[in-house]
């Protein structure tokens, strides 16, 4: 890691002392944190804490504090997409581990928890709508973490390299990075009532995914042979859009992160459930209790 002055240009701090776009200060952070991408579902996972200390809204970025069974712990929305997550755990990071009076890195690492709530679709017959999903393997599209050193040393280069071969990447589009989530978060929260699979972050909602509204698609077949690739015994189980870039950087960064994504459509079924928040509900409380309860 840097471990010299960071100038004001690459680390804004507002005038209130909190960091640049999600304007929350070193004061307010947590070691557990709740990510989800929808500002709206901030309150929705709020609600099940024991006390709400603050609330922050600044652009996509909505924050509530509190504590859940007498621990601190904060909710985070980080709007859609893998460009979001790189401000999100750039800024969570800046406020754990930079002295802001002396822009300078603090001796002492800090290692959050940072797990993510999403929703998604599925890829495969056993996702079912309303299969909570946890993204082992974060396959970014996005091409995020590419833009930093050390990507190779936290990615799985030989799945990189079988997918792109199996698929025919098309050399134009930016290259996969594949991140494993926590071992120890997927190991504390996951269940038999979960499935732990590989989830594609894509860097879009309709084409990047396969989606074809009006434009037609480079590689209409795209979808069809991600559902047939298979690694180790695994295949890829749904699409979402933030997993791999908030794995790749917590890794880099030196922090525990994993996504759990309620499946709400499933792509091979041509199937959605557009009234998801029930069962979205239901796995704040699972996440919550396997988290920080006793």
């Amino acid at each position: 890691m840097n471990k010299n002055f960071i100038p004001d240009s690459e680390m804004i701090i507002n005038s209130d002392g909190s960091i640049f776009h999600i304007h929350l200060r070193p004061d307010q952070l947590c070691d557990n944190i709740i990510v989800c991408g929808d500002p709206g579902r901030v309150n929705m996972i709020a609600s099940y804490f024991d006390t709400q200390d603050y609330e922050v809204l600044s652009r996509e970025f909505h924050t509530i504090g509190g504590t859940y069974k007498g621990k601190p712990v904060m909710c985070l929305s980080h709007g859609i997409g893998g460009d979001n997550i790189d401000i999100v755990v750039n800024e969570l990071d800046a406020l754990a581990n930079v002295d802001f009076a002396t822009r300078m890195p603090r001796e002492q690492h800090r290692a959050l928890n940072i797990v993510r709530i999403g929703t998604s679709g599925g890829l495969q017959p056993y996702v079912p709508v309303g299969t909570p999903v946890i993204a082992a393997k974060g396959i970014g599209f996005d091409g995020v973490l590419n833009f930093y050193a050390g990507r190779n040393a936290v990615s799985d280069l030989e799945f990189e390299k079988q997918f792109c071969e199996f698929v025919g990447w098309n050399p134009l589009w930016a290259k996969p990075y594949v991140v494993d989530a926590d071992e120890e978060l997927v190991n504390k929260i996951g269940r038999d009532d979960m499935v732990r699979g590989y989830t594609i972050s894509a860097n879009g909602f309709y084409g990047p995914q396969g989606r074809k509204v009006r434009l037609d698609l480079a590689d209409p077949e795209l979808n069809h042979k991600i559902e047939k690739f298979e690694f180790n015994g695994g295949h890829i189980t749904n699409y979402e859009m933030e997993s791999a870039a908030l794995q790749g950087l917590a890794r880099l960064m030196g922090h525990h992160a994993i996504t759990i994504c309620s499946i709400i459509a499933n792509r091979v079924a041509t199937n959605a459930n557009p009234n998801y928040k029930t069962a979205v509900n239901d796995l704040i409380g699972v996440v919550l209790d396997r988290l920080l309860g006793d």
